[in-house]
């Protein structure tokens, strides 16, 4: 009998920056790796330093062994030069700011730098509002002469990455932003999303600080489709134990519904209290309107007044 049982990979999520995901590396080569440790790993934009975010225990990730290894853990003098080239970095972002101003390039505006560990690239993000991409030509070459033999980049990101890497309140009230306290991946939001929720619509109800639908919309949004589909659409005739009515609004996460009846008013019910009612609507009887008399046809008293008039001249 074969006892031989597969090794599966230690696969962990390295974040790297504020802004953007996790990035899954190999550490096998880790004793006991912990949330928070720095570590050292090559990546496609050369050595970086990052931070150990998570674990991963999902096994269709763990299946996948093509991810690269860790190098090491960050000792010492690896810190001390992550905190020289963010100071380094400092340096180049309020030179990469003067450039731009000079350069009059309208609605760019630069966010961060970032130099990687082996120093041979430097990264700037920036946002802007226009579509066509920025000519920075001549703020590279500025930048170069403080930084000789060194790759300039420039990554242009959206207004949630901006929330997310400024931080601050959230427009709910929390003291920290939902993207800058744990989302690593900005979902897609719709209007759909309020709406199937019962969401005022209110633009200042449903965006959050960056001026973009809020994150939260999509929370409880798989759970709304799901109770709704067990819910009767509104406006629709049911028998309730208190009488025929309409149903006006639904409440899905209480099961319930909102029903109008004549007489009584809107009263809610469980789904489980009424049923359908395919008989016949009868409506209230409405009070007959009576047109406006018309001015040229006297009342019954001026009709007197003429009778005695033309008597009187008799």
């Amino acid at each position: 009998m074969d006892t031989h049982t597969e090794i599966q990979p230690r696969i962990v999520g390295i974040k790297f920056s504020k802004i953007g995901k996790n990035y899954y590396f190999d550490a096998s080569k880790l004793d006991e790796p912990k949330i928070g440790d720095s570590i050292v790993v090559e990546t496609s934009r050369g050595w970086q330093i990052g931070e150990l975010a998570e674990i991963i225990t999902d096994p269709d990730v763990l299946k996948n062994a093509s991810y690269k290894p860790i190098d090491r853990l960050a000792t010492p003098e690896d810190l001390q030069k992550r905190d020289d080239l963010l100071a380094k970095a400092d340096n180049a972002l309020k030179t990469c700011m003067k450039e731009v101003r000079q350069q009059k390039l309208d609605g760019v505006k630069i966010i961060s730098s970032e130099f990687s560990f082996d120093e041979k690239i430097i990264s700037f993000l920036f946002s802007d509002e226009k579509e066509d991409q920025p000519n920075f030509n001549q703020v590279k070459k500025a930048i170069s002469k403080d930084f000789p033999n060194t790759r300039i980049d420039f990554h242009k990101v959206g207004p949630r990455d901006m929330a997310k890497y400024f931080g601050g309140l959230g427009a709910c009230g929390l003291e920290t932003r939902c993207c800058t306290k744990f989302l690593t991946n900005f979902e897609s939001i719709s209007i759909r999303m309020a709406k199937k929720q019962g969401i005022s619509l209110t633009p200042s109800d449903i965006t959050g600080m960056c001026d973009r639908l809020r994150c939260c919309l999509n929370y409880e949004f798989c759970t709304y489709v799901e109770a709704m589909k067990n819910m009767p659409r509104k406006n629709k005739m049911v028998q309730t134990p208190r009488g025929v009515g309409k149903i006006t609004d639904v409440a899905p996460l209480r099961n319930s519904v909102y029903v109008y009846i004549e007489e009584v008013g809107i009263k809610e019910f469980g789904v489980d209290e009424i049923q359908d009612y395919s008989g016949p609507v009868v409506d209230k009887p409405k009070t007959p309107v009576v047109d406006n008399p018309n001015e040229n046809t006297p009342k019954p008293a001026q009709q007197n007044r003429k009778r005695r008039f033309r008597s009187n001249k008799k």
